[in-house]
């Protein structure tokens, strides 16, 4: 038989209506709309990446995520390694390298009891008729299974190579932008490290000082909304010493922070800081290089902190104190009430070796200016210092260490915003709260463009 080929048939659909076609057209630009948003933290799935580059980053990583003892997965994402406290980043430092890890501070700064709210606390609550609730310690969500890093570890979030390609560079990966230094001073006594590179704050800060040994401050956590992957907003207590038009600045800095560049996410998040030349080379986030030496291991540095605090709700809050062990000179850090974090060994610093003299409490945003507006990033709950309590974020019994390591409420501060109609700040006293204050903002609104 001859050979022959078979004809196949193709059925055509019809057009669709008109008024489906304008359907589909409006649910793929939504699509494209939300998948682009929603992979914005992801965007490095896409990128074309050089071997050579991954693998310098590698070796980065290599150096900051020590070979754990146990690995913890966090409901939240996160990966807690538990690394041998004898291994930790830290010790990698130049100069410390014959550092003996400090167990425990000879002497905690004497202080005072607090109680749950300041005298304005029920009226700023009870406006929108609701029962007001007692602020309530805030935790990590990384416990929330049960397992913690056994005796002898201490916790440490690891890093991932996206971790570092959403930074501008290798070498920026967890570091500050430093501050532009041809902007003069708003006022005298301000630091000229309230502005520069986009970075806008709310702030309450103590008048130069010839010497200040820490500070103390109970700050309530918010998780605040970030317009940009590169932008930020944290509340944290910043000390300071060091000249502020120069490159010398000692910086030691805690808090939470929400920052989609660094972590990927935006969720509230504990942290800590330092610079000994003010933010050029020097200092990092939290253990993304040497320097912070971690004895607890129950606490993370980097990990997300749950609960947060809610709008008319429930206020859930941190206590961050900082101050200078009096006999062997290293920075401490405590967490709660009585929780030893770790510290910043004293040979870290120039100025901060002897004592500091400026602290700063309060909130910073970065504003990079999406589309030639301010950003719609969030200070603090992203409400108004006037909203008081349960609306607004604050900080309560602002305190300050002295050359004997007691602790005495914050006298005669000072409050700064850069721009009032964005972001501001508004500070009282109250016999329970003793010097606090509320703050924080929406950002761009119609008295903010």
């Amino acid at each position: 038989m001859g050979a022959f080929q078979r004809s196949k048939t193709h059925l055509i659909p019809p057009p669709p209506p008109p008024h489906l076609l304008l359907l589909l057209l409006l649910v793929g630009i939504y699509l494209s709309i939300f998948l682009q948003r929603s992979s914005a933290l992801n965007y490095t799935d896409h990128r074309q990446v050089s071997s050579l580059r991954l693998k310098r980053i590698q070796r980065h990583l290599d150096k900051i995520n020590k070979p754990p003892v146990m690995t913890i997965e966090s409901p939240d994402g996160d990966i807690i390694d538990c690394i041998h406290k004898r291994r930790q980043p830290a010790l990698d430092h130049p100069l410390l390298k014959n550092h003996k890890i400090q167990k425990a501070p000879p002497e905690m700064p004497r202080r005072r009891s607090v109680v749950a709210r300041p005298d304005d606390a029920s009226a700023s609550s009870n406006s929108s008729g609701g029962a007001e609730a007692a602020a309530k310690g805030a935790w990590q969500a990384w416990h929330r299974n049960g397992t913690r890093c056994p005796r002898g570890t201490v916790p440490a979030r690891r890093s991932t190579v996206h971790d570092v390609l959403r930074a501008k560079s290798l070498f920026a990966f967890g570091k500050k932008q430093p501050p532009l230094p041809a902007l003069a001073r708003r006022q005298p006594d301000a630091p000229d490290i309230v502005s520069g590179n986009g970075h806008e704050h709310a702030i309450a800060y103590t008048g130069s000082s010839p010497e200040v040994y820490g500070a103390r401050a109970t700050i309530n956590v918010w998780d605040p909304s970030i317009e940009e992957v590169n932008e930020f907003s944290l509340s944290q207590i910043w000390i300071l010493s060091g000249s502020f038009d120069g490159t010398d600045l000692n910086s030691i800095e805690a808090g939470w922070q929400v920052s989609p560049e660094l972590y990927g996410d935006s969720r509230p998040r504990l942290f800590t800081y330092w610079t000994s030349d003010s933010y050029q080379a020097t200092g990092c986030y939290n253990l993304l290089c040497a320097g912070f030496v971690q004895t607890n291991s129950r606490i993370a540095i980097g990990a997300a902190i749950s609960p947060v605090s809610s709008f008319s709700g429930s206020q859930y809050d941190i206590t961050i104190l900082i101050w200078k062990d009096p006999k062997l000179g290293n920075w401490w850090m405590g967490f709660g009430d009585n929780t030893l974090v770790g510290y910043w060994p004293a040979e870290l610093f120039t100025h901060l070796a002897d004592h500091a003299t400026m602290v700063e409490w309060g909130g910073e945003v970065v504003n990079s200016r999406p589309d030639g507006g301010h950003t719609t990033t969030q200070m603090g709950s992203g409400r108004f210092a006037g909203d008081g309590f349960g609306k607004a974020g604050y900080f309560r019994n602002l305190e300050v260490v002295d050359a004997d390591n007691s602790l005495s409420s914050a006298q005669g501060i000072s409050t700064l915003a850069e721009n009032t109609n964005c972001y501001n700040i508004k500070s009282s006293y109250s016999n329970e709260w003793g010097t606090y204050f509320y703050f924080g903002g929406p950002g761009k609104n119609p008295q903010c463009p």
